[in-house]
């Protein structure tokens, strides 16, 4: 097969890797720096086993800087941005559209697929605006920092159709996969799209309820972590996705609670607004306690969201930063990622050593082993040690 891969953030790389293994893959991304990594067989976002990948395997796979003319494709794969837009409160699906829309004006035959996060009733519409052209929608389940792994060893493969070509889709991403045994659900389009934001707002769900049980402890001087193995050891809950954090952030959780919500006009409901709103207040009880601290300089250790990633996107760091600076309480940063001198006017440090000496406390979402020789200073809800 020839597939053509629209976008190389975490789920377009992941997806290029996965099918280049036994199918030509040609990829494409408005950024030029992600087409070189790929070309030098370097992955373009921070995930160790698609660098693996990419380095050891023999991968049918070109990187090339403009859209690619040919129409010659079996499947062209979307995996380009969705973002939440506040003031429409929609996803922007222009990313996705513009693709289309160029794919149909060079007559191609390949089979679309979605990979990015659509909002309930988008493939129907654009169905209804290309009728001669098969849309189907894909989504995926995949972690930031672990999505080749999650592509190699799927929970999963929801299909939002049932045609031949859909059915030849889900079949690629078996072959590629290290899973054979992985259930396939064909489902209709609106039905793939509903499933995965129900499943992301459960995980904000999970996430915010354990996160208001720890507030509940640290208010009460209570053991989290006792409280938390002795509500875990049910089997209906589980003793996973379970430890305590700064609150849910990164790419996926908090657009894909606020399109769901959105989507639930004139529909009854509670729990989807109060996920949201749980968030909130747990960035806003955790700024307050750590302003009782009565700190002279806060050091926030890592935007991104959690280790592994390379995305600050949404990051709860920086929802608990901009209440703490709000309290008048100097900040200083330790992100690599950034290159600037400042973020939000508070300086960045490069030199690790220096940012833990000069700060008084020091904030971490997930505890770190850099941060082995100044636990005294640190003030992290990670009860675990885990995601």
């Amino acid at each position: 097969m020839k597939i053509l891969v629209l976008g190389l953030g975490y789920v377009g790389t992941a997806n290029a890797v996965l099918l280049s293994q036994h199918n030509d893959v040609v990829c494409y991304d408005l950024n030029s720096d992600r087409i070189k990594l790929i070309n030098d067989k370097k992955s373009p976002i921070e995930d160790k086993e698609a660098n693996e990948y990419l380095s050891q395997k023999n991968l049918n796979l070109e990187g090339v800087s403009k859209f690619p003319s040919q129409n010659d494709f079996d499947f062209v794969v979307i995996a380009t941005p969705t973002n939440y837009d506040p003031y429409t409160n929609n996803f922007d699906t222009s990313t996705v559209e513009s693709c289309i829309e160029n794919l149909i004006l060079q007559n191609s035959k390949a089979t679309i697929i979605i990979r990015s996060t659509l909002p309930v009733g988008f493939v129907n519409g654009i169905q209804k605006k290309y009728p001669n052209q098969e849309i189907i929608f894909v989504p995926e389940f995949l972690r930031e920092g672990k999505a080749f792994y999650d592509s190699l060893y799927p929970s999963r493969i929801v299909v939002g159709s049932h045609s031949d070509q859909a059915k030849n889709f889900a079949q690629l991403l078996v072959e590629g996969a290290n899973k054979k045994d992985v259930e396939i659900l064909y489902t209709k389009p609106t039905e793939a799209e509903s499933s995965k934001l129900f499943a992301n707002a459960f995980l904000a769900m999970r996430v915010t309820f354990f996160n208001e049980l720890d507030s509940f402890a640290m208010s009460r001087n209570l053991d989290t972590k006792e409280i938390v193995k002795a509500v875990s050891l049910d089997p209906r809950i589980g003793d996973y996705y379970n430890n305590p954090s700064f609150g849910y952030g990164g790419y996926c959780l908090p657009k894909d609670t606020k399109q769901l919500l959105r989507n639930f006009e004139q529909v009854p409901q509670k729990i989807m607004e109060a996920i949201i709103d749980s968030n909130t207040m747990r960035k806003d009880f955790l700024s307050s306690e750590i302003a009782k601290l009565n700190p002279k300089k806060v050091g926030v250790y890592r935007l991104a969201m959690k280790e592994g990633s390379d995305n600050i996107r949404e990051s709860s760091m920086q929802g608990i930063m901009k209440r703490v600076k709000a309290k008048g309480i100097p900040m200083i940063i330790y992100e690599p990622l950034i290159k600037e001198e400042k973020f939000f006017n508070s300086p960045v440090y490069t030199d690790l050593e220096q940012f833990k000496k000069d700060s008084d406390l020091i904030l971490c979402n997930r505890n770190s082993s850099e941060l082995s020789d100044v636990q005294d200073k640190i003030f992290t809800r990670d009860i675990f040690q885990q995601d």
